[in-house]
């Protein structure tokens, strides 16, 4: 059974006698001596989608789930559904668009390197890497003397997402973004 402050987006827990998994984590420390750190975490249900909200102590146990965590490649979008294929057995997973929301901005077509996580034979959730490389597409031209830890400037990226860049970058330019904060990490 998984503490409190072990459990991370992705993670998928049982709570009175329902399957939900965690899609978001805020910690709270309080300033007082001997508080304890409160952990409020959102939970989407497994099968009819809703939200649960939780708070709770580091150390509370919360119940873990029986499921097995398979890599698989993303194939295609089927309208709200999506393809994914276990790439040992090539056996073919289904999930719906509201699974995997906070993730279907990474995806590209053939991606690898994804972890499917499947319940009874049913893929519930995705795990994508936590670094990612992808081409600068929008963004203001580089200045030529700025330094690496300089001032930033916001681009856009080949999959559309907005993050904010070293001034020095240009576009065109590869960058490995990290997929959880959505920053900027280096140069590819």
């Amino acid at each position: 059974m998984p503490k409190a402050c072990d459990l991370k987006r992705g993670s998928v827990v049982e709570i009175d006698n329902q399957v939900y998994t965690v899609k978001q984590v805020d910690v709270k420390s309080p300033s007082a001596r001997g508080a304890a750190t409160l952990y409020k975490i959102r939970f989407n249900n497994v099968k009819t989608r809703q939200k649960h909200e939780q708070t709770f102590k580091g150390n509370d146990m919360v119940t873990g789930v029986d499921l097995a965590r398979r890599s698989v490649q993303y194939l295609y979008p089927d309208g709200p559904i999506h393809v994914f294929m276990d790439n040992d057995t090539y056996v073919q997973y289904m999930i719906s668009q509201d699974g995997i929301e906070d993730e279907l901005v990474w995806l590209t077509d053939g991606m690898e390197g994804l972890v499917a996580l499947i319940i009874e034979e049913e893929m519930v959730s995705l795990e994508v890497p936590n670094a990612l490389v992808f081409e600068i597409s929008e963004t203001a031209p580089g200045i030529k003397g700025a330094s690496a830890s300089a001032r930033t400037k916001p681009a856009v990226l080949a999959n559309g997402v907005e993050i904010q860049v070293p001034e020095y970058l240009e576009p065109g330019e590869l960058i490995k973004v990290n997929t959880e904060t959505r920053k900027f990490m280096s140069k590819a």
